[in-house]
């Protein structure tokens, strides 16, 4: 697959990149290099091997999943710069 120079004007386009028309056969190659490596790894046998978090072998750390009682809502709103009727406060961000 070969990515042109009108396509990478529209791949700019959505991401929203300003692009100049000069720099868009720098872009193009930039891409195919990208396409042309993500060919390279679909040709890699991964039979048999596991997914894993990391390089080395580990488990994720868990905790109980366990409902506590709260009542801890003055010591939270304590931290809070602006609370009105024991909730946060925030600017209006929408007239």
């Amino acid at each position: 697959m070969s990515i042109t120079e009108d396509q990478a004007r529209k791949v700019a386009h959505l991401a929203r990149i300003a692009v100049d028309d000069a720099a868009l056969p720098a872009l193009a190659r930039e891409l195919n290099g990208i396409l042309h490596f993500m060919e390279q790894l679909n040709e890699v046998d991964v039979d048999g091997v596991e997914p894993m978090t990391g390089v080395t072998p580990m488990r994720l750390k868990r905790r109980q999943d366990v409902v506590t009682a709260g009542g801890m809502a003055d010591r939270i709103l304590s931290n809070a710069p602006d609370t009105r009727e024991g909730f946060f406060a925030v600017p209006k961000v929408v007239e």
